[in-house]
């Protein structure tokens, strides 16, 4: 993610849904203490503006110096660049320090992180009582039959040029390390499934495939698989052109305590 450019962060921003504000209350409510939260990988910082009802601060950090500078601005929420270069320590010091964090929240972004730093970093700001960590991903758009069956079509042609970190997003969490107590809101090998409801117009669906990552990904490699002729069959199956329809993600949680 570090690498989109910035017509693809804006594309991205533009095409991606906001998370429901039930599992932000969900999850404070398993926290003791509502004083610090982290956004890690915020991306736009959608995560970080609904956590932010919920907690007196919110850190929210990034290695995309574009997708933080698109962050909405929130009084509550302090964005921070976080190039790989950043030492831990440093890192550790910027979010407070050890033992500071009450929520660590991953949205959409987990399965980009060397996990073995970042679970690290967990155990060095996570409060060790009353403190947790959730992670959540989405991996498929329903809409109609029609439209998801042409869907399904373009999802199976990725595969060639799906990273294993990709694979592990189209997996829906189930095969990625998460090694904390269950709190019964997804753990390790057993995701929680979830929806996240949109709105979407026929442009807004498209342009949700712009910055997809599979098809950058393919596209890097030469390959087009968003032909003009499918894009074609996505317009006839989706009807009115202008209609705004109700669609869903599938999405996948997980969440523990240390």
């Amino acid at each position: 993610m570090a690498t989109l450019t910035d017509k693809q962060a804006n594309e991205y921003l533009n095409a991606r849904p906001t998370y429901p504000t039930i599992w932000y209350k969900v999850l404070a409510g398993r926290t003791s203490d509502h004083k610090v939260a982290w956004d890690v990988g915020t991306g736009n910082g959608q995560a970080a503006l609904g956590v932010a009802d919920y907690y007196q601060k919110v850190v929210a950090t990034d290695i995309n110096e574009k997708q933080i500078s698109l962050a909405k601005a929130h009084p509550k929420v302090t964005y921070l660049h976080t190039p790989p270069s950043m030492s831990d320590d440093d890192l550790v010091a910027k979010l407070g320090g050890e033992n500071s964090i009450d929520l660590i929240v991953a949205a959409q972004s987990l399965h980009y992180f060397d996990l073995k730093r970042f679970y690290a970093i967990v155990r060095r700001v996570l409060r060790k009582e009353g403190g947790i960590i959730a992670a959540w991903v989405y991996n498929d758009l329903v809409v109609t039959p029609k439209v998801d069956a042409i869907m399904k079509r373009l999802v199976d042609s990725t595969k060639p040029y799906r990273t294993p970190t990709m694979n592990l997003a189209f997996d829906g969490y189930k095969a990625i390390e998460f090694p904390f107590i269950n709190i019964r809101l997804g753990s390790q090998g057993r995701p929680k499934a979830l929806e996240i409801p949109h709105k979407l117009s026929l442009d807004g669906y498209l342009g949700f495939f712009k910055s997809w990552q599979p098809l950058v990904k393919a596209k890097e490699q030469g390959a087009e698989l968003l032909k003009p002729s499918m894009i074609n069959e996505f317009k006839e199956a989706w009807g009115d052109q202008n209609q705004v329809k109700d669609v869903a993600y599938r999405a996948f949680m997980l969440a523990g305590k240390l």
